[in-house]
């Protein structure tokens, strides 16, 4: 092949995934529409409502990890990936639609979270769904990633990082010294802002152990039990820490609850996902 027709085949290549991204995005807005309870456009142009377009960032951030998940991996030609990146992404945006009622329900689980969105424009509540629809969308990348599984195994693996999500959120509230329910449910920002940002961080590390090829149940089960077990001890360990050292001389909780402190709230995030990336990388 020559240099022409090498350079022809790549603009085919990547003109082909760059529209089928498109066609995907599209889908995407199209299943958000359709399954949620209120009238996005509405929220975002005629009431400005800022707690509904940190979702749709978040979700729209999502879908782009779903995609590059799919994507990655070995070449089997040009209409074999067409197929597969498209029906894993399709699988991804499933996935992702889904976990927005279970997610509704197991974290933030003592309010309403459509009322808080829509009558209240609580952008509290919209910064935790932004973490979560990352998370969410990374753990989905994850699981559609790598050779030698499927959609069994992607399922299998999606269900299990969305629990590990789910469990850390308790995990997060019982560790915290003040209630998260309730802040965030009153429309405390800093504290919404500190949740997302941890759970992207969990999002980070589990996708780690839901992604890769699939060897056997008992190898791909053992690393992500090892990951989880990782992230559960030191993200806890990290959140504590942050308390006394990230802001000398001042407690961040203290700051978070008491002052409603953003900026400490970003701290907290920027931290968290920091110290996750940088275990993701020696896991």
């Amino acid at each position: 092949m020559s240099i022409i027709d090498g350079i022809f085949q790549d603009f085919i290549n990547t003109s082909a995934f760059v529209i089928m991204y498109v066609v995907l995005f599209f889908l995407a807005k199209w299943f958000k529409d359709f399954l949620t309870p209120y009238r996005i456009h509405d929220e975002l142009t005629e009431k400005d409502n800022l707690a509904i377009a940190l979702i749709m960032c978040g979700y729209y951030f999502a879908t782009v990890a779903i995609f590059v998940g799919a994507l990655t991996g070995p070449s089997q030609g040009l209409i074999n990936d067409l197929m597969q990146v498209g029906g894993y992404s399709i699988l991804g945006l499933v996935f992702l639609n889904l976990s927005r009622f279970v997610n509704d329900k197991l974290i933030l689980r003592t309010f309403c979270n459509v009322e808080k969105l829509t009558q209240d424009q609580n952008v509290a509540v919209g910064a935790v769904q932004f973490g979560t629809y990352v998370a969410t969308g990374m753990i989905a990348a994850g699981a559609v990633m790598g050779t030698g599984g499927g959609v069994a195994t992607a399922v299998v693996f999606f269900i299990l990082g969305q629990l590990s999500l789910f469990l850390f959120s308790y995990i997060y509230d019982f560790i915290t010294p003040y209630s998260i329910q309730e802040a965030i449910g009153n429309g405390n920002v800093a504290a919404g802002t500190a949740l997302g940002g941890t759970l992207i961080a969990l999002g980070v590390i589990v996708s780690n152990g839901v992604a890769g090829d699939f060897v056997s149940w008992q190898v791909n089960l053992t690393h992500l039990a090892l990951v989880n077990v990782m992230a559960f001890v030191f993200l806890p360990l990290v959140r504590l820490m942050m308390d006394k050292l990230v802001i000398p001389g001042a407690d961040l909780s203290e700051e978070i609850i008491r002052d409603k402190n953003l900026g400490a709230g970003f701290l907290e995030a920027t931290v968290a996902i920091s110290f996750a990336i940088v275990l993701r990388s020696v896991l």
